[in-house]
């Protein structure tokens, strides 16, 4: 049986509030569910207690092979129960074609005034 940590959605319409729950991966979202082992409320202020983790439920689950979905592992990062591997995509964060060529055309304009100015304070 493959186990998930993963978030299960309570709460009404418009106020979420999350279970962090283990589960079976073919069980529903808000389905059944092995045990709940934590909560998060995302409504609560960034600097309040929004995640609540039963650390040492969620090492046992770690320790029978549950794999956490990106969302908990952030959190699990957090709390340094789980090291999340820093995500690297270089060609997404380049500039577009037209950005690439104004920046060299800025970079060509900024070495000609350099050039210039060079000149002029040279000649006198």
């Amino acid at each position: 049986m493959a186990l998930k940590i993963r978030l299960s959605r309570g709460g009404s319409k418009k106020r979420p509030y999350y279970h962090i729950v283990v589960a079976d991966v073919r069980s529903p979202r808000d389905g059944r569910f092995l045990e709940r082992v934590g909560a998060w409320d995302p409504m609560l202020p960034k600097d309040g207690p929004r995640v609540k983790l039963n650390e040492e439920r969620i090492q046992y689950w770690l320790g029978q092979g549950a794999q956490p979905t990106d969302r908990v592992l952030r959190f699990l990062d957090a709390a340094g129960l789980k090291k999340r591997p820093a995500r690297n995509n270089p060609h997404k964060g380049e500039p577009g074609k037209k950005a690439q060529e104004r920046i060299a055309a800025a970079k060509q304009a900024a070495e000609d005034a350099a050039a210039a100015a060079e000149a002029d304070s040279a000649s006198e």
